[in-house]
């Protein structure tokens, strides 16, 4: 993640602080050398919904910015459990998500138990309540993730017809609406490039986001990318998103007019006559792909199921699990396993195929 787009995370995190109580902005900048900015920015959104929570349903003031050391000192666990439900039935919250909002409460709480100190030299809270609060147990084998998956990712014929929609069709179906039709006409090569590096690379998304001119060597088909852990990773992608994002670069100049010291690679359109050129952010990403999956007919379809499906064709294709998990920026192999299972039901009609 470059120096400018560090800046933009940081703002929006200072935006959302401002709004938070003082000992929230302590702990995030004792995180921030340690956590991305977007792992913190998720962090703020949590616990924004968190003290919304207590205003609401606990009386403990009548702001965000209000609530005390005290009220989470004298939290109980009934109150915690009760927050919990709130979050799946209220908000439809997930396990998965339930889990990620606990983890960074709990570690909010630790930091004002067990690391930060008054005058004194006295901790923050003497009683944490997180620490008894256990995470949902979620026990699922390789093979029922891959279950749960299956029907959400592009196979074999899918990966070039989701691609033409994208570059062509949308535009075609939508010609009648104006202003759709002109918008796709602006951003189609861009966007035909983004969805082509997806699925010729199973890049993530903040890796898409955060990519640079200087990032990318055409010639070698070959993208520099901050991994997670902040890790420095150069990644493969194919001769169709080659081709696409050289495409793209061909009109970038004249269609978004950004300015010489400009060097993010996507570029958001311009909005209003004075509008200025910047990055295209995670959220406009996710936006866009979420627009084009439901006018393709297949809602399920995310940047992370894009990324899913390269991931399921690489090793249908080529049976490597090591390469498919440098390629993914995988910390384990076990995480790469999945794919395995994933492509279990065609190497079954393969060999079925064998007997006709």
């Amino acid at each position: 993640m470059d120096k400018s787009m560090k800046n933009h995370y940081m703002q929006r995190i200072n935006e959302k602080l401002s709004e938070l109580p003082w000992y929230v902005g302590e702990y995030v900048d004792s995180r921030k050398r340690k956590l991305s900015p977007t792992t913190l920015l998720n962090y703020c959104h949590d616990y924004i919904i968190f003290f919304d929570w207590l205003v609401l349903g606990n009386s403990t003031g009548d702001s965000r910015r209000e609530i005390d050391l005290m009220a989470l000192e004298m939290l109980t666990v009934r109150e915690v459990e009760s927050f919990l439900t709130y979050l799946e039935y209220e908000l439809g919250n997930s396990r998965y998500t339930i889990n990620r909002k606990l983890s960074s409460l709990k570690s909010l709480f630790d930091y004002l138990q067990n690391k930060a100190e008054t005058k004194e030299l006295k901790p923050y809270i003497q009683r944490n309540v997180m620490a008894k609060i256990e995470l949902n147990a979620i026990k699922e084998s390789q093979e029922t993730i891959a279950h749960r998956i299956e029907n959400k990712i592009l196979r074999k014929n899918d990966f070039e017809q989701f691609r033409q929609f994208v570059a062509q069709d949308f535009g075609a179906f939508n010609k009648e609406n104006k202003r759709l039709y002109h918008y796709h006409q602006l951003n189609c090569e861009r966007d035909t490039a983004i969805v082509s590096l997806i699925l010729g690379s199973g890049l993530r998304l903040s890796e898409v986001a955060g990519i640079n001119l200087d990032d990318l060597d055409i010639e070698r088909a070959l993208v520099r990318v901050m991994r997670k852990g902040s890790k420095e990773q150069y990644v493969y992608f194919s001769k169709q998103a080659r081709m696409d994002l050289a495409n793209y670069l061909d009109v970038r100049e004249t269609k978004y007019s950004p300015a010489k010291s400009e060097n993010y690679l996507f570029i958001a359109a311009r909005v209003g006559r004075k509008g200025t050129d910047r990055r295209l952010t995670q959220r406009a990403i996710e936006k866009l792909i979420k627009k084009y999956a439901a006018a393709y007919g297949k809602p399920t379809l995310t940047v992370h199921t894009l990324r899913h499906s390269f991931a399921t064709r690489y090793h249908l294709e080529n049976n490597d699990v090591p390469k498919l998990k440098n390629q993914l920026g995988h910390s384990s192999i076990q995480t790469t396993m999945i794919y395995t299972h994933l492509t279990d039901e065609e190497m079954r009609k393969a060999v079925n195929n064998m007997d006709k």
